[in-house]
């Protein structure tokens, strides 16, 4: 292979074991369609493709990283693929938002002390993560909508990290009080479409049940505009109320100011010691890389459509294409008995 299309992994492609509880194991075949078979079968395909698709520059092999993609796309290995050459892509055009993600940095560790975004120590009662948001704490003429993507791509990176979390899936909690119009000036139209779509289809996580109350009628056509862009889907597990008390939700697994029993304060401390565990593989994220050149502009500044098969521009297009299409066939196509 040429220097110039010399890759390095961050990470090998070890041998895996599985670290899920039998119940997990369980949710995984059921709703994933993941298996002891069809989990080795998609990780060699993924690990083939990597090494011989020639976009890539730095990238990880180990099986945690490549399984949250394999689990949000049902273990379509053509999708995975998507997936992840649309993250890698977009973390390394859109590095400004989305690389350093340390928690210790001044700003960041500021923010996660006002409550923006933390996620609870407790777990639901079908064992998922409760990320709870307080948007009206976010200063918009102190921060820059930069600051606001890091801080939550420490916390979904964090999250995307614990297999348990990518089979189980995460509940979301949001309380719009103090979001006012000029929240909504932070990214122009055109940059809200593409964060959205891309942390719907992009972001391996998978999105089980959202609430949001105390959304005020002076940002409705923001909230309106965002429920348009995600999925139908999605769409129905969201679920709108006018005050805390409504929120059927077991309060137990929030703080002790919105109900529950432990303080925000405290739940955050944890928190921040479960980030702290993670820092180092965040940190490494950072130096997964693609060669740029070979994707369109449209491609690099997040457009959906643009990275489907035949979507991708460069100057050797087509036997990269070509090479793309002879390693993604169909998964289940690979399973044998």
């Amino acid at each position: 292979m040429s220097r110039r299309l010399s890759k390095r992994y961050l990470t090998p492609a070890e041998q895996y074991r599985c670290p899920l509880s039998p119940e997990t194991q369980a949710i995984a075949e059921e709703q994933l369609r993941e298996t002891e078979n069809s989990r080795s079968q998609a990780l060699e395909a993924l690990r083939s493709w990597m090494e011989k698709n020639p976009k890539f520059s730095a990238v990880r092999m180990d099986a945690n990283f490549l399984l949250r993609f394999l689990r949000t796309k049902k273990f379509s290995v053509p999708m995975a693929q998507e997936a992840i050459e649309r993250y890698i892509l977009l973390r390394q055009s859109w590095g400004i938002a989305f690389n350093q993600l340390d928690h210790t940095l001044p700003v960041m560790n500021e923010l996660i002390d006002l409550g923006y975004i933390f996620v609870s120590p407790f777990k639901d009662k079908l064992g998922r993560r409760v990320v709870v948001y307080r948007p009206g704490v976010f200063d918009p003429y102190k921060y820059t909508n930069q600051d606001m993507c890091r801080v939550m791509g420490i916390c979904y990176e964090t999250l995307m990290e614990d297999e348990e979390t990518q089979v189980r899936g995460l509940v979301h909690y949001a309380d719009g009080s103090g979001v006012s119009f000029p929240h909504m000036t932070l990214f122009t139209p055109r940059e809200a479409v593409r964060i959205v779509k891309n942390g719907e289809r992009t972001i391996p996580l998978r999105h089980k049940e959202i609430y949001g109350v105390n959304v005020h009628p002076t940002i409705k056509f923001a909230l309106d505009f965002g429920m348009a862009l995600i999925s139908e889907k999605i769409r129905k597990r969201v679920r709108l109320y006018t005050a805390v008390e409504e929120v059927e939700i077991d309060k137990k697994l929030l703080p002790q100011e919105y109900g529950g029993v432990m303080p925000m304060k405290e739940m955050i401390d944890l928190w921040k010691k479960e980030m702290a565990s993670k820092r180092d593989i965040l940190l490494l994220n950072d130096k997964m890389a693609v060669r740029l050149e070979m994707y369109s502009e449209a491609a690099r500044e997040g457009a959906i459509s643009a990275l489907r098969s035949g979507a991708s521009t460069c100057a050797s297009a087509d036997s990269v294409g070509d090479a793309m299409r002879g390693l993604t066939g169909n998964f289940r196509k690979l399973e044998v008995d």
